[in-house]
C-alpha cells in the first residue's frame, strides 16, 4: 500500500507519459474538475496484402482436359434438365416471357444471357455444312460454341460467318455470331449497340 503522497507522485507522472502535450497547469486543472481523457496514440498497422491464391494456367487445364467432356457423356438426353433449367432461368431474366414484352427488350436480355442449356440452330453460315445443325448448347468459348445433337453428336461450330436461331416459347431470337465473339463472362458487361442491317 502507498501513502498519499506517493500516489499522487505516481498519478501525476503516469498523466504526463499519457498526455505529454498538455503542460502541468493544464493536467491539474484537469484533475481538479475530476475528468481525465487519456490521450491515445495508436501505432499505425501495416496492412499485410493477401496472397491471391494462383488458379491453373491455360496450358494446365488444356494439360489436365478439364473443359473436355467425356464419350459416355455426349448423350443429348443427359443435358435434356439442363435445357429446362435454362427457360427457366431466361423466364425469370425476362419476367415470365409475357405476350405483350417487348421484343427489343427480351433481345437485349438474351444479348447478356448465359447460353449453357439453350437450343439452338444453324440458320445461315457461310460454310453450308453447318445449317440446320440443331441442339443444345454445352459450352460457350470466346470463337465457338460446343452443341450436342439428338444424334448424340458434339459438334463445334465456329461463331464466325454463322447466324444461330434462338426459340423460347414462341419468341425466335437471332444470334448474329461475328458480332458475338466474347466469352460469356465479358458478354453480360458488355454494351451491345443496335444496328441497322448485319452481314455475315
Amino acid at each position: 500500500p502507498q501513502g498519499s503522497e506517493e500516489a499522487k507522485a505516481f498519478v501525476n507522472a503516469f498523466l504526463k507519459r499519457s498526455m505529454p502535450k498538455k503542460k502541468d497547469e493544464a493536467i491539474q486543472d484537469i484533475l481538479t474538475r475530476k475528468a481525465v481523457v487519456l490521450e491515445h496514440y495508436s501505432k499505425k498497422r501495416t496492412k499485410q496484402k493477401r496472397k491471391k491464391t494462383k488458379g491453373f494456367t491455360a496450358k494446365q487445364r488444356r494439360e489436365m482436359r478439364l473443359f473436355e467432356i467425356e464419350p459416355e457423356q455426349q448423350r443429348y438426353t443427359i443435358f435434356l434438365p439442363l435445357h429446362e433449367l435454362w427457360k427457366q432461368y431466361i423466364k425469370d431474366l425476362c419476367h415470365g416471357l409475357k405476350p405483350d414484352a417487348q421484343p427489343q427488350m427480351v433481345q437485349s436480355k438474351l444479348l447478356k444471357a448465359d447460353l449453357h442449356g439453350a437450343i439452338v440452330t444453324v440458320t445461315k453460315s457461310k460454310c453450308p455444312s453447318y445449317v440446320g445443325i440443331t441442339g443444345i448448347i454445352l459450352q460457350e468459348f470466346k470463337h465457338v460454341f460446343k452443341i450436342i445433337t439428338k444424334e448424340d453428336k458434339l459438334k463445334v461450330v465456329p461463331k464466325l460467318n454463322n447466324v444461330f436461331s434462338l426459340e423460347i416459347d414462341g419468341f425466335i431470337s437471332y444470334i448474329y455470331g461475328s458480332k458475338f465473339q466474347l466469352r460469356a463472362s465479358e458478354r453480360s458487361a458488355k454494351k451491345f449497340k443496335l444496328k441497322g442491317t448485319i452481314d455475315l
